[in-house]
């Protein structure tokens, strides 16, 4: 089963209500996002991702999941 972007921007709206946030991609396998939110300030690029990870809950886990890649942005607000 594949993941399309809205479903993807529908999941990290979700989980960062108030974050600018620009997905792409059409194969619904291989995306591309860009989270800026304030949640990530002060926290380094690794534990921003995570975050972004967790909200994902297992969509990208092993050779099932549902996106296979995800090219991802993250950064707090200027």
């Amino acid at each position: 089963m594949a993941i399309f972007a809205d479903e993807l921007h529908t999941i990290l709206r979700a989980a960062f209500p108030d974050a600018q946030i620009t997905v792409s991609g059409d194969d619904g396998v291989h995306m591309s996002a860009m989270i800026v939110d304030e949640s990530f300030r002060g926290k380094n690029r690794v534990q921003q991702q995570r975050a972004v990870y967790a909200a994902l809950k297992g969509k990208m886990d092993g050779p099932n999941g549902e996106l296979h890649a995800l090219a991802l942005t993250t950064k707090a607000p200027d």
